[in-house]
């Protein structure tokens, strides 16, 4: 008998919360358009998320989202319909080549009636879009143009785009992924994670970390206070933190790498034109392969270079300077304190 009144508690808590998930996963209001004409998408709203996708098809939609704020309590939709009203302004429309959709609040709203309105929009491939929300998250996928985002604490998610991409949040993480162009994406204090992507692109973060997997490309990545990782880059990597590590492996690139507080370590398939390493208080290693032609400059507590073979120049325990193999590379390394290690591979 206390199992059934258990089970029946569960339930009777457990069928509410079913419902909301089901009720937040249908839109409110969908409206279609012809996409044909359509060039440009431009979204703002309050609170909500902001979803952008592009097709091959010749049609547009924008779903409408909206889910009470600050409580769990499941409303109707012609609660939401009153609510709506009475505290905000809804335009979803197009006009000439802009198809438009914003939320915004009529005024100060008490908390108990505000809303989180949400928009997916379905679009053409080929568009531009600015988008801006005040605290959700946004996300982009499937376009080529020009697009200019901004929220002021979700995420950003970036994924088959092509174009020139600027993107910011004032707290979120990142995620780009399959992009291509110009991308210029920054956090004041997330994370950001960058997979597959070609073009011109900077990442710059205020305290998270930063994740770089198989770029392309001339690449900068900063960040304040994070450790930087990296894999499969080639191009030029410009990498700067103030406070974290940073590792690279599998480099086909030239490289300006720079750390206030941890080290530096970085292992090369194919060195580009140069390698340029600077370290306030750890240590640098480095991964070379052997055969290739270096001039080295190399600076720190202790050197640990091994043997150097068709070598012309300057050995001491905390110098090495002079030219590798004929030269080639420009190898400039430098640490406050801490050793330099150089594995012949």
């Amino acid at each position: 008998m206390k199992r059934l009144i258990l089970l029946t508690l569960i339930l009777s808590q457990l069928i509410p919360a079913m419902a909301r998930q089901k009720d937040s996963d249908r839109p409110y209001l969908t409206k279609s358009f012809n996409g044909t004409s359509i060039k440009n998408v431009r979204a703002e709203t309050s609170g909500g998320s902001l979803t952008v996708t592009g097709s091959s098809g010749k049609e547009a939609k924008v779903e409408v989202y909206v889910r009470t704020n600050g409580n769990n309590r499941n409303i109707s939709d012609e609660e939401i319909k009153k609510l709506l009203s009475e505290n905000y302004d809804i335009d979803i429309a197009v006009s000439g080549d802009e198809l438009r959709a914003i939320a915004s609040s009529k005024g100060n709203i008490n908390w108990k009636k505000s809303l989180s309105i949400s928009f997916r929009i379905f679009v053409p491939s080929k568009i531009s879009s600015k988008l801006h929300t005040s605290g959700g998250s946004i996300r982009l996928s499937d376009l080529s143009g020009n697009h200019d985002f901004s929220t002021s604490g979700g995420s950003l998610h970036i994924e088959g785009l092509s174009g020139m991409l600027s993107g910011k949040t004032s707290g979120g993480s990142i995620y780009v992924a399959n992009s291509k162009g110009t991308v210029d994406l920054k956090t004041s204090g997330g994370s950001i994670e960058a997979v597959k992507c070609n073009g011109t692109i900077d990442l710059s973060t205020s305290g998270g970390s930063l994740k770089l997997e198989q770029l392309q490309g001339n690449i900068k990545a900063r960040t304040s206070g994070g450790s930087i990782s990296g894999n499969s880059i080639s191009g030029e990597l410009f990498s700067h933190t103030s406070g974290g590590s940073i590792r690279l492996e599998q480099l086909a690139c030239s490289l300006d790498a720079s750390t206030s507080a941890g080290g530096v370590t970085a292992s090369f398939t194919t060195p580009g034109k140069f390698v340029k390493i600077n370290v306030s208080a750890g240590s640098a290693t480095l991964a070379l392969p052997k055969n290739k032609g270096f001039n080295l400059d190399l600076n720190g507590g202790r050197i640990n270079a091994g043997t150097l073979n068709n070598f012309n120049g300057i050995v001491e325990k905390d110098k090495i300077k002079g030219s590798l193999n004929g030269g080639g590379t420009d190898v400039y390394v430098r640490t406050s304190a801490g050793s330099v290690s150089i594995d012949w591979r």
